[in-house]
């Protein structure tokens, strides 16, 4: 088929790239614009952009869509027959979704209508979601609201992170969209609900949560918050939870709630601090063990959070012993403290 493809992030790479090595025609690729990124505020291309030129496809980049009738009229002149959008980054008006005879589809990163909206992988970690997934939807001009068409489940593990798990949604997006393109090829055009129907799409229900942008105050860590939220926002935010540290900020990169009911899916090293510090009695934030070669024992609200790894401001990236020697750190001193 001839398909237009729209995508931003490195998380649409898979896709774009498993389309194109399935033997459909790309007619185009649309990406975000090139944004200045770094300590230099070099302008830098998106990793979609940079894959669509490595495969010689024509590439677009409009600053708005939506505003933007020139770039529309040259999309609709590519005759596309549908259109893929995974994480693009703009909402398409109705002039663009009704472009392609075979629709607009929309790989989307969580199970609907469960999470809709901007940060879905992140907000299923940070709500302590058991399973997430990827499904592909038809797009209409509500927000992720559309039928879908394929969906695929994939549990959540205590230790996966936003990255980790992205990766995998990434690459399950890519081989759901090849099967879904030989749905939609078979199906045919015609009149919308007609089409709809002869692929057996399930609408959504009304009942959803929003998965909004996240914003600089959420990735800073309250320390009067359980472990258990805390370790979510950790892994769910990741690289970005924060914390201060004798003035400093601490980004958390990897911990263990030493919670006894989570006892088997902790490493067997967090197993045995298990019960060794009683609930209560501290400020949260309060260091209450360096143990050399795992990292530091901080209570909570709850029960305690054993932090793995961390970067301090100004340090590269360091674990247990290398960590607790980098923050000069001892037992009841806080995190959190400015």
């Amino acid at each position: 088929m001839r398909i237009l493809y729209w995508g931003t992030p490195a998380y649409a790479v898979p896709t774009l790239r498993k389309l194109h090595q399935a033997g459909h025609t790309i007619v185009g690729v649309v990406s975000q614009p090139d944004r200045r990124r770094g300590r230099g505020q070099q302008l830098v291309a998106s990793a979609v952009k940079q894959e669509a030129l490595n495969l010689n496809l024509p590439v677009f980049t409009p600053e708005r869509i939506k505003k933007d009738p020139d770039c529309q009229a040259q999309l609709s002149a590519l005759k596309a027959d549908v259109s893929v959008v995974v994480a693009f980054g703009q909402i398409l008006p109705l002039e663009v979704l009704e472009q392609p005879p075979l629709g607009c589809w929309n790989g989307h990163g969580s199970l609907l209508p469960r999470w809709r909206g901007a940060a879905p992988i992140q907000w299923s970690i940070l709500d302590g979601d058991a399973e997430t997934g990827v499904g592909v939807m038809a797009m209409e001009e509500g927000l992720d609201t559309g039928p879908v068409l394929l969906e695929r489940r994939l549990s959540i593990g205590l230790q996966d992170n936003a990255h980790a798990l992205a990766e995998k949604l990434s690459g399950l997006t890519a081989e759901l969209m090849v099967e879904a393109m030989q749905l939609i090829e078979a199906a045919g055009a015609g009149p919308t609900d007609e089409r709809l129907k002869r692929l057996g799409v399930q609408h959504q229900t009304e009942s959803s949560c929003y998965a909004r942008m996240l914003l600089k105050q959420d990735y800073q860590i309250d320390w009067s918050n359980l472990a258990l939220a805390i370790h979510r926002q950790v892994m769910g935010l990741y690289p970005g939870a924060q914390t201060s540290w004798n003035g400093k900020c601490l980004k958390l990169t990897e911990t263990e709630p030493l919670i006894d009911r989570l006892k088997d899916q902790l490493s067997p090293e967090a197993q045995v601090l298990i019960g060794q510090w009683p609930t209560g009695g501290h400020a949260g934030g309060t260091v209450l063990a360096c143990i050399q070669d795992l990292g530091l024992v901080v209570s909570s609200s709850g029960c305690p959070l054993l932090i793995r790894e961390a970067q301090l401001e100004g340090k590269s990236r360091s674990r247990g012993q290398a960590l607790v020697q980098q923050m000069a750190a001892a037992e009841h001193q806080r995190l959190g403290d400015n």
